[in-house]
C-alpha cells in the first residue's frame, strides 16, 4: 500500500517540523513518555535467566484467573476484548435506528439482531437446514455427490475436496483456484491417531456428541450413525499429509490442467464438480496435497451414498449448529468449548454476535470503528518504527557471515520490495450483493458465504487487487502475504502492551517492534524464503546457503522440541519453525532497530531499566499468557504458533545481547553456550 506509506511519511515530517520550536532529544522524550513496562506485573525474584517470561509476568500469572469464557487469557485476549466492546458501540447504534434497506447501517444492525433474537431461531428449529438437508438426500450416485461437494463448498459446508482462491504462487498478478484437504470434524488430523490418553478419551466421546446432536436434530439411529462417520472421517484424516508436510508450499503446489484431473482421480466426476464449482474458464486447479486427492479417490468411490448421505447431514449440522437452536448450540458448545478447550462458560451472546457481524461484514464496521478509535498520528509513528525495521534487517543481511553474495542479493532486493499496510485498507470492501434480514441469521450466513464465493469466482479472470486487506481494522493481529510480500497491521493492535504512544522508544521497539520484525521475518523463513520479491515462488538461493539455512533452522526445530509442558505431549519444532524463526528475527532485529534509532546517543534509565533492558521486557510482556491445559494441547497440535512462554523464553536465549543485559550465567536455565545459539538472520 504505497499510497499509505506515502501519506505518513508525510505525517512524520510534519511531525518534526513542528517539534523545531522546542527542541527535544531523544533521550529527553524518553523519560517524558515513561518505560511503557507494567512494573506491577513482574516477579523480580525469578532470575531472569532461569524463566525470563515468569520474571516478566509472574505477579500477572499469579494473579489472574483465566475468565470463564475463555479457553486463554492475556495481551491479545485484553486488546480483543477491548475492540469488541468498541465495536458493540458501534453496531448497536446502527441496530437502533431506522435505516434504509441495503444501506450498510442496516445490514451491520439487522445482522446483529438476527444473531441476538434466540426466540426466533428457536421457535424455527431445523427449519432453516431443510433445504440443505433435502440437497443432501437428492443424492443418488457419486457423479451426483462430487457435484454436490463444490455446491456445498460455495455455501459454507466442510467437504472432503474443497477449493478456494489465491494469488497464483508462481505468477501472483492473476488467480488462482486451489485445492486443499478438509473434511473432518475433529481439529486436525492426529486427534484420530495420537495414542495419549486425552486424545484417545476425545475420540471416545466424539461419536457420542455426534450422536447428541443427530438426537437434537430429530435425525434417526444417531449412535449408529455417529460410529460411520467415525469411520469415514478417521479413513479421511489418514489420507491427509501432516500438518508439517502441508507446511511446504513449494513441493506441494502442483497446478493440474482440468482435463488431466482425472489421472489424479479416475473415479471423481470432476467434470460435475467444476460446472458446479462455476470454474469451468480455468485453465488448471492446482492440488496443494496431491497424495491426499490420490487416496480420497478410492475412499469417494469405495464408501456407499448412504454412509456419505449421514457425513454430509453431519458436516452441514456441525458447521452451522450455533446458527440454528440454543440446544444444538449448547451442545456444540459442550463439545467443542468445554472438552477441547477447556472453556467454562459460553461467551455472552453479544460478543458472539460481534463476532459474527465481523466475520461477515467486517469492513463496514471497520470504517467507523478506524474514524473513533485509531488517532492518524499513530500511523505515522508506525512508518518511522517500520523504517528503522527494515534498515536493521538490510543491516543485518549484510553482515551474515553464512550466506554467499549471490543470495545476499536476492534476500535484499526482497526486503527492498517489502509493502507495509497500517491501520485500514485505502479501499473498503463492497459489500453490496448480501442482503441481510433482521429475523434470519441462518440465511444472513449463508448468503453472505456465496456472495463472498461469487465475487471471488467473478474476479477469477481479471487483475488482482492489490488494495484488498487480509484482516479487517478491529482485528488484533498482523500478517505478511508471501505472494504479496506485505505486512499488515491493524489498527487494533497498534494499543499497549503492542504499541504505546506514551512509552518511550526501547518498550515499543522491543513490543511492536518485534511484531514487525517478526512479519518481515516470515519472508525469509522457511515458506516465506521460498518467495522472491515480487511475490514469486521460486528457488532464490544458492544449493550451499538453502543447506546451511536448513541445519540453523534444524537447530532451532531441536530446541523447541524440547520444551515440554504435559509429560505426554512436547511443543513441535517442525510444525512451529517458521513462527518461532518470526520470534527469533523479531527481537533480535527489533533491538538492532532500536539501537539504530538512537543515532549514537546514550539512552535514559527509566525504572531501573536500560534502553537494552527495556527491549527485551518490551518483548516479553506481549507474550503474558494463561491457557487451560486443555487449550494448551489443542493448541500444540494444531497452532503453528509456539505456546507464549515459549515465544518468550525459547527466542531471548538465543540473543547474544540478553545475556549482557541481564547477567545470564552458565548456571542458568536459559544459558546456552555461544556456539548453540541460533542465530538466522
Amino acid at each position: 500500500m504505497r499510497n499509505i506509506l506515502l501519506a505518513a511519511a508525510a505525517m512524520v515530517a510534519m511531525t518534526a517540523c513542528g517539534q523545531q520550536e522546542a527542541p527535544t532529544s531523544s533521550a529527553e522524550a524518553a523519560t517524558e513518555r515513561g518505560s511503557g513496562i507494567a512494573l506491577e506485573n513482574m516477579d523480580t525474584s525469578i532470575r531472569p535467566g532461569d524463566d525470563f517470561f515468569s520474571y516478566v509476568n509472574g505477579n500477572w500469572v499469579a494473579n489472574t484467573e483465566i475468565p470463564a469464557d475463555k479457553a486463554s487469557y492475556g495481551g491479545f485476549s485484553v486488546l480483543a476484548d477491548q475492540a469488541q466492546e468498541e465495536v458493540r458501540a458501534i453496531i448497536e447504534e446502527a441496530a437502533s435506528g431506522n435505516f434504509p434497506k441495503g444501506s450498510d447501517e442496516q445490514k451491520v444492525g439487522d445482522l446483529y439482531k438476527s444473531y441476538m433474537d434466540i426466540e426466533t431461531r428457536n421457535a424455527r428449529g431445523m427449519t432453516p437446514l431443510e433445504p440443505e438437508l433435502a440437497r443432501i438426500e437428492a443424492i443418488e450416485n457419486h457423479d451426483e455427490l462430487a457435484a454436490h461437494f463444490a455446491a456445498a463448498n460455495r455455501r459454507g459446508y466442510p467437504v472432503p475436496v474443497g477449493i478456494d482462491q489465491n494469488e497464483d504462487f508462481r505468477d501472483p498478478r492473476r488467480y488462482m483456484i486451489y485445492a486443499w484437504q478438509n473434511g473432518l470434524g475433529l481439529p486436525d488430523r492426529e486427534y484420530y491417531f495420537a495414542e495419549d490418553d486425552v486424545s484417545a478419551d476425545i475420540r471416545a466421546r466424539y461419536p457420542v456428541h455426534i450422536a447428541a446432536m443427530f438426537d437434537l436434530a430429530g435425525f434417526e439411529n444417531g449412535a449408529a450413525a455417529a460410529a460411520g462417520i467415525m469411520d469415514l472421517e478417521t479413513r479421511i484424516a489418514a489420507a491427509h499429509i501432516t500438518k508439517e508436510a502441508a507446511r511446504d508450499w513449494a513441493n506441494n503446489y502442483n497446478k493440474v490442467p482440468l482435463e488431466q484431473l482425472n489421472a489424479v482421480m479416475p473415479n471423481f466426476n470432476w467434470q460435475g464438480y467444476i460446472e458446479e464449482a462455476g470454474i469451468a474458464d480455468i485453465d488448471g486447479l492446482v492440488l496443494m496435497m496431491t497424495a491426499y486427492f490420490e487416496e480420497l479417490d478410492a475412499i469417494i468411490a469405495e464408501t456407499d451414498i448412504d454412509t456419505w448421505k449421514t457425513y454430509l447431514r453431519w458436516m452441514a449440522l456441525n458447521s452451522r449448529a450455533n446458527a440454528l437452536n440454543d440446544a444444538l448450540d449448547k451442545q456444540d458448545f459442550e463439545f467443542y468449548g468445554k472438552l477441547l478447550l477447556g472453556t467454562e462458560e459460553q461467551r455472552a451472546p453479544w460478543r458472539r454476535a460481534v463476532t459474527a457481524v465481523n466475520g461477515l461484514l467486517g469492513e463496514l464496521v471497520g470504517k467507523v470503528y478506524v474514524k473513533e478509535h485509531f488517532p492518524p498520528e499513530a500511523k505515522g509513528r508506525m512508518v518511522e518504527l517500520v523504517g528503522n525495521l527494515v534498515k536493521a534487517y538490510d543491516k543485518s543481511i549484510r553482515e551474515l557471515d553464512w550466506m554467499s553474495d549471490e543470495t545476499r542479493t536476492q534476500a535484499l532486493d526482497k526486503l527492498s520490495k517489502f509493502r507495509t499496510n497500517i491501520g485500514y485498507p485505502d479501499v473498503w470492501r463492497d459489500y453490496s450483493a448480501i442482503d441481510i434480514e433482521a429475523d434470519d441469521l441462518f440465511g444472513n450466513i449463508e448468503r453472505a458465504t456465496i456472495a463472498e464465493y461469487d465475487r471471488l469466482i467473478a474476479r477469477q479472470g481479471g487483475p488482482v487487487d492489490d488494495a484488498e486487506w487480509p484482516m479487517t481494522p478491529q482485528t488484533v493481529n498482523a500478517s505478511y502475504r508471501p505472494w504479496k510480500n506485505d505486512i499488515t497491521f491493524p489498527a487494533a493492535i497498534l494499543q499497549p502492551p503492542f504499541f504505546n504512544f506514551a512509552a518511550d522508544d526501547a518498550a515499543n521497539y522491543g513490543a511492536i517492534g518485534a511484531v514487525i520484525g517478526h512479519e518481515i521475518g516470515h519472508g525469509f523463513d522457511d515458506k516465506g524464503s521460498t518467495f522472491d520479491g515480487d511475490g514469486v515462488m521460486r528457488n532464490w538461493w544458492t544449493e550451499q546457503d538453502r543447506a546451511e539455512f536448513g541445519r540453523r533452522t534444524k537447530d532451532l526445530i531441536n530446541q523447541y522440541n524440547g520444551y515440554a509442558p504435559f509429560e505426554d505431549l512436547t511443543v513441535n519444532g517442525e510444525f512451529t519453525l517458521g513462527e518461532n524463526i518470526g520470534d527469533l528475527g523479531g527481537i533480535s532485529i527489533g533491538l538492532l532497530a532500536y539501537k539504530i534509532s538512537l543515532n549514537g546517543e546514550e539512552p535514559p534509565v527509566i525504572d531501573g531499566f536500560t534502553g537494552v533492558q527495556r527491549v527485551f521486557l518490551g518483548y516479553g510482556q506481549i507474550w503474558r499468557n494463561k491457557y487451560r491445559d486443555e487449550a494448551l494441547r489443542q493448541l500444540i497440535m494444531t497452532d503453528p504458533h509456539s505456546p507464549s512462554m515459549y515465544r518468550t523464553n525459547g527466542a531471548v536465549r538465543n540473543v547474544p545481547e540478553f545475556y549482557e543485559a541481564f547477567d545470564i550465567a552458565e548456571a542458568d536455565a536459559l544459558y546456552l553456550p555461544p556456539e548453540e545459539r541460533v542465530k538466522i538472520w
